[in-house]
């Protein structure tokens, strides 16, 4: 394989501006840049949760695919017109999202992020997901997106709050349940 980067700082972004995988140059704070940087930090968020040492084998294997799927998802938005998702990544998620839920209770109340310190990061990296869908969203009210990214971002998301409730049953953590101030007001039965 040959070098792809052999030169980090090129300083042509001094301007301002910042290069396509087309050639072309943009503003940094360009839609289609911030839908970039925004996947760009949740693949980052992803790796931090990677790093924790007790976190389950399974979910760590589904993660390290969701982070090469956000790559491919940074080649898409740094090359406009460029597409290499498709519907079979969106259809894996929600097969992973149908694993992890079958193992769960029901949910009858919201939930908090905390828990486990690997399922407060999940929280963590689902929020970013969020951000990077409504960032990728913005892009396509102005430029063509392909449809199964916001597709992916949309699933990603809800799968990382079903992992972040998963691994704290798997720590004995349990959810963190909101209080409900109309039914657990103090004097309320």
């Amino acid at each position: 394989m040959a070098n792809r980067l052999t030169v980090i700082a090129t300083r042509a972004g001094d301007d301002g501006t910042t290069g396509l995988g087309d050639g072309s140059r943009v503003a940094k704070d360009s839609a289609r840049v911030a839908a970039l940087g925004d996947v760009d930090e949740l693949n980052s968020a992803l790796g931090v949760v990677l790093a924790e040492p007790q976190l389950d084998a399974g979910v760590a294997a589904d993660l390290r695919d969701v982070q090469h799927a956000l790559f491919d998802m940074g080649a898409e938005l740094c090359i406009p017109g460029y597409a290499k998702l498709d519907g079979n990544h969106v259809t894996h998620l929600d097969g992973r999202l149908a694993h992890y839920n079958a193992t769960l209770p029901p949910l009858r109340e919201f939930i908090l992020p905390g828990g486990s310190r690997a399922a407060a990061l999940l929280h963590v990296a689902r929020t970013v997901c969020r951000r990077a869908e409504r960032a990728v969203v913005a892009l396509q009210r102005m430029e063509t997106v392909n449809k199964p990214v916001v597709q992916y971002l949309n699933r990603l998301s809800d799968l990382l709050f079903v992992m972040a409730r998963a691994v704290n049953r798997s720590a004995g953590t349990g959810d963190v349940y909101w209080r409900n101030p109309s039914r657990d007001a103090p004097g309320k039965p």
